[in-house]
């Protein structure tokens, strides 16, 4: 397994990301647009987000995580990270499936922002009414 790489695509929001499994010298280490992921993601929520695929199969310290994200901001990033993660973790183990689904892991949050309506102040929110 030596050189082994995986691929996963993770969408959240307006966010993308891809993820390399790379059996590398630096496992246990993630990576995000070439920084170390608690530089990147400075609040230790984001960081539990992005390490929850890994952490519940139990594959923390088996590969080096490279994650390229664009778009969107840091929450929907950290999402999309672990959506991509746990799709290359199904790559590398097809094992691993009914673990990932059962965590939810593998299911992509369809959520987006609605869009503004015209005649509106928002995408539903009017604007006020006075009736005298």
């Amino acid at each position: 397994m030596v050189g082994m790489r995986f691929y996963g695509t993770g969408r959240r929001k307006s966010s993308v990301a891809r993820v390399w499994l790379v059996d590398g010298e630096q496992k246990g280490k993630v990576f995000i647009n070439g920084k170390p992921f608690e530089e990147y993601l400075p609040r230790k929520v984001w960081q539990k987000v992005v390490l929850e695929p890994l952490e519940v199969t139990g594959r923390l310290s088996s590969f080096e995580v490279r994650i390229n994200a664009k778009g969107g901001g840091v929450t929907g990033q950290a999402g999309a990270a672990r959506l991509g993660i746990a799709r290359a973790l199904l790559q590398s183990d097809k094992n691993l499936k009914p673990i990932l689904k059962k965590n939810g892991f593998l299911t992509q949050d369809a959520r987006v922002k609605e869009r503004k309506k015209y005649g509106l102040r928002k995408a539903r929110a009017a604007f006020q009414y006075s009736k005298r």
